[in-house]
């Protein structure tokens, strides 16, 4: 913190030393104002003006071109017009060049106080401390998830305002057990924050936890009203999926994981919720060839792979089975891998998003692909001779549900 204050510091300088910089220049300005005002011969000028024009008219009158009551008027008219050029030309006496130098420190006070004040009021003051704070712990010798708590709650104590505090502090105390803290810290942030869908999901989460995994009349209130600002929030559904999984509903389970899956950013965070689909499957007797189709994941592909008959006893059963879906014109990644045995064939499953590699790279973004089928003895990734394979192009991407593509495995790769 010590060396950000002196980056405001050295910041602020220039600011100050603009403010400073008419100070320098005031006496040499209120020289030359001076001698100007001294040297202004403005009002002598518009007085001759004056009578010569004045002149002008008498002798006008005198020769007969105008008579006298012209000649009054236009004499008051001249008289007029240079009472008014006089009086433009009154100035306030010139104040000494030292006058309002106690203005600038003022001013630079002000700027000083109030750019620190907006900044503990507005910048992240705070944070950068909680920062500190985290790798203080991690790097010291004996840091402990006990220490960090410790110092979080410090800190809690000293800006109980500051969201990322709290953030920082429940899934520490969920992660310890420690459920009614947890609970407290979540209700603190939601304070702070608002009540944001996905915060009062994990709260309703941590509730239906500490409650023995019962949907109580508070977690059912927590419940309802976040499905009512966000009908997919996966959170929640998650523990929808538990309750019902629980009192042995296990269709309720999988329908509520599988919206849950669907609304997760993160392919790779509904693993979980994938296992606890195929367990109820397995609870309901389903196959173990169709228990896919449950966990499928937004637009995708139904596969049944199968090897040649020519072909079996080739190599070992436990020999990998790599699935890959690709790109048409083959620019991208690989949209989608899975990986089998050979003991596993023939078999069936889903490919879609969540089995993506990366976020650039999936089968929702197109609408036909090329699926290869690898058998690889060695286990490697890269083609090696003595490999099996199969692939079909011009595979549609969209609905699952209906009935399987085929690949055949019925090459050998020389």
């Amino acid at each position: 913190m010590t060396l950000l204050w002196i980056a405001f510091a050295v910041l602020l300088m220039p600011a100050l030393w603009l403010l400073a910089a008419p100070l320098r220049r005031a006496r040499a300005l209120h020289d030359a104002q001076r001698d100007h005002e001294q040297n202004d011969r403005t009002a002598e000028q518009n007085v001759a003006i004056f009578q010569r024009r004045l002149a002008s008219l008498e002798a006008a009158r005198e020769r007969g071109d105008i008579d006298q009551a012209r000649f009054e008027e236009d004499r008051l008219e001249l008289e007029r017009s240079l009472l008014e050029d006089t009086e433009s030309l009154k100035r306030a006496p010139l104040k000494g060049s030292a006058s309002g130098r106690l203005a600038v420190p003022v001013v630079m006070v002000a700027v000083v106080v109030a750019s620190v004040v907006w900044y503990q009021q507005q910048g992240a003051e705070g944070d950068l401390t909680l920062l500190a704070v985290q790798q203080e712990v991690q790097n010291h010798p004996d840091g402990s998830v006990e220490m960090l708590v410790e110092r979080l709650e410090e800190q809690a104590a000293r800006q109980p305002g500051n969201p990322n505090v709290w953030m920082a502090l429940f899934p520490l105390y969920r992660d310890m057990g420690q459920g009614r803290e947890a609970i407290h810290a979540l209700e603190r942030l939601i304070e702070i924050e608002g009540r944001i869908p996905s915060l009062l999901g994990q709260l309703a989460q941590i509730e239906f936890f500490v409650a023995d995994r019962q949907l109580t009349p508070r977690v059912q209130s927590l419940v309802d009203e976040t499905l009512e600002r966000d009908s997919s929030q996966p959170t929640v559904l998650g523990v929808l999926g538990i309750a019902a999984f629980d009192r042995g509903d296990y269709e309720a389970a999988i329908g509520h994981w599988r919206r849950a899956i669907a609304g997760m950013s993160d392919p790779s965070s509904g693993e979980a919720l994938r296992q606890g689909i195929q367990v109820a499957q397995e609870r309901l007797g389903v196959p173990p060839e169709e228990q896919e189709l449950a966990v499928a994941e937004g637009p995708g592909i139904h596969v049944r792979i199968r090897l040649d008959d020519d072909l079996a006893g080739r190599l070992d059963d436990d020999a990998a089975v790599f699935v890959v879906a690709r790109d048409m014109e083959g620019e991208l990644p690989p949209l989608a891998v899975a990986r089998l045995t050979l003991a596993d064939l023939p078999a069936a499953l889903v490919l879609d998003d969540s089995r993506s590699m990366s976020p650039e790279a999936s089968l929702s973004q197109v609408s036909e692909a090329r699926l290869m089928v690898r058998v690889s003895a060695s286990g490697q990734a890269s083609p090696q001779a003595g490999d099996l394979f199969g692939d079909l192009a011009e595979v549609p991407v969209g609905d699952v549900d209906g009935e399987p593509v085929e690949v055949v495995v019925d090459r050998v790769f020389e």
